[in-house]
């Protein structure tokens, strides 16, 4: 049997999350889907939107070799499955019982078994993924499975929270970790700086190889701090923060998934947030995670007004985004990928342009700009810029450039 993980038309509401990853590379409670996907004994594909393409070849070959239907079966599963143990192990159940069938999650498909000659994949690529899928699961019977999709980005701090106990429950069970305190568990080369302070009452602290802690910081967890990253010096890290690898990090932090090459370095508060990698965070930036009201915050996706269900709610940045010193950002923004932030940022920022909105200002950022950022942030981290970065680049801003139409509108407050 193999396995065929797909992004569907409805990736794109994910923005500005989606905007420069796939959908199966979201991290939600320390695991991203692709991540669990690995765990199981078959053969992985991948098909993704045309510009990732190059980046997913270049970053993990074998997710674009043709899908294979070992065993006369093939799994699809949608890349906006929410990574959490429950849901994979419900997958797990599919897969073990073999029976052919299809699991939507509302409008969607959350996973599809496909059998007994559907499964002649001879051209599936992105551009024709939409009508070859239709066809594999057409007339498949619905399985009793419960599969839950991200379906809007704020999904992404939602699902964080309710899934961060089962999934650090799970991580703990390879056996790796050693517990060096009370409730708290390192890895190979991790370190914990003089005089922390842990609170482990909420549950687990985990600390991925040699990822470091600073000391006269405190910790309450849940916390999964990732590969490599640096919790700083006087820092406070509290419940459901998931730290990915090469991370840095300082002030406060509460209920917020921080991806790998992220540095939030000085004192300032992120609360119930979600960040993308190579983003920084300039001295004194502080988010807002609940409104004057005490009320339901409501998120604003390209001109739809959604109803989160949650009190608290942050910010939601995209990869590359930059705050300047003392930026002050309100409650349920979203920030897109490639912008620089300064000041009050009271509306969402779209991407690729300077947001100056409270000093009257808000001007288009060239990708040659952020190319050139690029190559500086990546040279700091020993990593390579490679010619499918560089495009990705440039795909980001087209795919982008119907978001910046704000700078003609009247500054709110």
């Amino acid at each position: 049997m193999g396995l065929l993980v797909f992004e569907d038309e409805q990736v794109t509401r994910l923005y500005p999350i989606t905007i420069g990853r796939p959908a199966y590379a979201i991290t939600c409670a320390g695991y991203r889907l692709i991540d669990w996907l690995r765990g199981f004994d078959a053969p992985l594909s991948a098909v993704v939107r045309s510009h990732l393409a190059a980046v997913q070849a270049a970053d993990s070959p074998d997710l674009s070799r043709p899908p294979t239907a070992s065993g006369g079966k093939l799994l699809l599963v949608n890349a906006r499955l929410v990574p959490s143990h429950s849901a994979v192990q419900e997958l797990k159940r599919i897969w073990q019982a073999g029976r052919p069938g299809i699991v939507v999650d509302g409008n969607s498909v959350a996973a599809a078994l496909v059998a007994d000659g559907q499964t002649e994949l001879p051209d599936i690529a992105p551009a024709s993924l939409s009508a070859t899928f239709q066809r594999l699961v057409e007339n498949l019977a619905p399985l009793d499975a419960q599969l839950p999709l991200l379906h809007y980005p704020h999904d992404a701090i939602r699902y964080n929270l309710e899934a961060f106990a089962e999934n650090v429950e799970h991580r703990l069970r390879d056996g790796s970790f050693r517990e060096v305190a009370d409730g708290v568990f390192a890895a190979e080369g991790a370190t914990l700086g003089q005089y922390v302070v842990t609170d482990s009452s909420g549950g687990p602290i985990v600390l991925d190889e040699k990822a470091a802690i600073g000391p006269y910081s405190f910790l309450s967890g849940p916390i999964y701090v990732g590969r490599g990253a640096r919790v700083l010096e006087h820092a406070a890290i509290k419940g459901s923060v998931s730290l990915g690898h090469t991370t840095k990090i300082g002030g406060e932090v509460e209920e917020s998934v921080v991806e790998p090459y992220t540095n939030k370095q000085h004192h300032g508060f992120l609360g119930h947030s979600y960040l993308g990698s190579w983003i920084n965070l300039g001295a004194g930036t502080c988010n807002s995670d609940l409104k004057n009201t005490y009320g339901e915050v409501k998120m604003e996706y390209r001109g739809e007004r959604v109803a989160s269900g949650m009190q608290f709610l942050g910010c939601i940045m995209g990869d590359y985004a930059k705050t300047a010193i003392n930026t002050s950002v309100f409650t349920g923004k979203t920030i897109g990928a490639c912008s620089m932030v300064y000041g009050f940022v009271t509306t969402n920022v779209p991407s690729f342009v300077n947001y100056a909105r409270s000093f009257g200002q808000v001007t288009e950022l060239p990708p040659e700009v952020m190319i050139a950022t690029q190559q500086r942030m990546f040279t700091r981290r020993k990593v390579e810029q490679r010619p499918c970065d560089v495009q990705l680049v440039h795909d980001m801003f087209d795919l982008t450039r119907n978001e910046r139409q704000l700078a003609g509108e009247p500054l709110s407050l």
